[in-house]
């Protein structure tokens, strides 16, 4: 019985060590992965380099963004950070909207 104390301590260490650092870690891995699987073309995205474009082609290994007019530039698929807006929604602001809500009023 003397023999578990002594391993009680690294076991809750252990156990703190996974709520607070492996599983969000997981948590975020999953979600990016969701991130970039859900991808499609016309989507505005944000290289890990700060790089803005639209996506023009897909490959499952390589992304071909627009970031300016007649510029193509081919970025590996995981040098993706995020997604600005996709396609199917455009991104407004909310002074955008609320202007847009005046005006329907009047």
């Amino acid at each position: 019985m003397e023999g578990w104390t002594q391993f009680v301590p690294i076991i809750i260490m252990f156990a703190i060590f996974y709520f607070l650092l492996i599983r969000p870690q997981q948590k975020k891995a999953k979600q990016r992965n969701a991130m970039l699987a859900a991808l499609k073309k016309g989507d505005k995205i944000v290289t890990i380099g700060g790089v803005h474009g639209t996506i023009q082609e897909l490959s499952d290994d390589t992304v071909t963004l627009r970031i300016a007019h007649n510029v193509n530039v081919t970025f590996d698929r995981g040098a993706i950070n995020n997604a600005v807006s996709t396609s199917n929604e455009p991104v407004k602001s909310e002074t955008a909207k609320s202007e847009v809500a005046k005006e329907e009023s009047k």
